[in-house]
């Protein structure tokens, strides 16, 4: 074949103009690193990013810039993410319901979690609480689903959204108690926690890291843990396991997440840097002070936990015919 000046011209000026993708693997990260938060300032989702990131950055020499995009219980941000650019650059917190639940209840997601998105690590996992008012006549689960089947459809229990972990603990209690109780969704789950608290609702599935300092301040009693076996924080508090419901296991998770065809070695090199973050001695206290399982471990790891959760909870959703509004 004969090769013109004209196309010699042409592919050695794309090769100089063009940078080599095994380069910009190799040197990555190369300028900072945006990560994504689908929820605003404050939360919990955003608290745990800004500690990570501020790890991550001495472990990967680049800056990590914290970038809140909330709505829709998660839904825009995870969307972002799934656009962005898939060099590595943009990354993102992905959660519970924006992974795992949120397919099966809108339907019509303008990304797919299994298709437009990748695991780069499993950050924690953590339980769910059954709380109620001190002042509340109920004490344990079975004076709680004797009274519902007493009179059916009067108890109410509040949550921070359709088709948040709250909402869908319960959900799974009166799936597997076979009872019917009402549901009162805030805004959020702080205004769900406030009134409870004010005697306002009968209980609520509240997050541990949310409920132990309540707890321990006598603002709420504890009913049951949806963990497997009781938590070391609170150990005088069965498991629902323990109180003849197995099936209620309930573990609230957020990881990091990137644009579905990341390359590997850029996934690889973010996963490592995470893992070793997931080592510093002052941020696995605070993890296990709130009550939660520290993660950590292969992309493939999380890959699995996310898909293992969207078949759980594509069924809890279906068998309560949940809807979002």
């Amino acid at each position: 074949m004969k090769i013109t000046s004209t196309l010699l011209a042409s592919i050695i000026c794309s090769t100089l103009l063009m940078p080599s993708a095994a380069w910009a693997q190799a040197n990555y990260p190369n300028k900072p690193i945006n990560l994504i938060v689908p929820y605003g300032a404050g939360g919990s989702a955003d608290s745990r990013s800004r500690q990570l990131a501020q790890k991550m950055s001495v472990i990967l020499k680049q800056p990590i810039v914290i970038d809140n995009k909330p709505g829709a219980g998660g839904n825009i941000g995870t969307e972002f993410i799934a656009r962005a650019n898939p060099d590595g650059y943009t990354i993102g917190m992905g959660n519970f319901a924006p992974m795992a639940v949120n397919k099966t209840l809108f339907g019509n997601l303008r990304y797919d979690p299994e298709t437009d998105l990748t695991p780069i690590i499993l950050i924690e996992r953590g339980p769910l609480i059954l709380v109620v008012n001190p002042n509340s006549p109920y004490k344990t689960i079975q004076e709680i689903v004797a009274a519902a089947k007493a009179k059916p459809g009067t108890l109410t229990f509040s949550s921070g959204g359709i088709g948040g972990s709250h909402q869908l603990s319960a959900e799974l209690l009166m799936q597997n108690a076979d009872i019917k109780m009402i549901h009162v969704p805030y805004k959020s789950g702080s205004a769900a926690l406030t009134d409870l608290m004010a005697g306002n609702v009968d209980m609520m599935f509240d997050q541990m890291y949310s409920a132990v300092t309540n707890i321990k301040a006598d603002k709420l009693r504890p009913i049951a843990i949806t963990s497997k076996k009781r938590s070391p924080l609170f150990p005088n508090v069965p498991s629902f396991s323990e109180v003849g419901y197995p099936k209620i296991e309930v573990l609230n998770w957020q990881g990091f997440i990137a644009p579905a065809k990341t390359p590997k070695a850029i996934i690889e090199k973010l996963n490592a840097a995470a893992n070793e973050a997931l080592k510093d001695p002052q941020l696995r206290e605070l993890m296990l002070s709130q009550g939660n399982e520290i993660g950590g471990g292969t992309p493939a790891d999380f890959a699995a936990l996310i898909k293992s959760e969207a078949t759980k909870w594509s069924g809890v959703v279906k068998a309560g015919n949940i809807k979002p509004e």
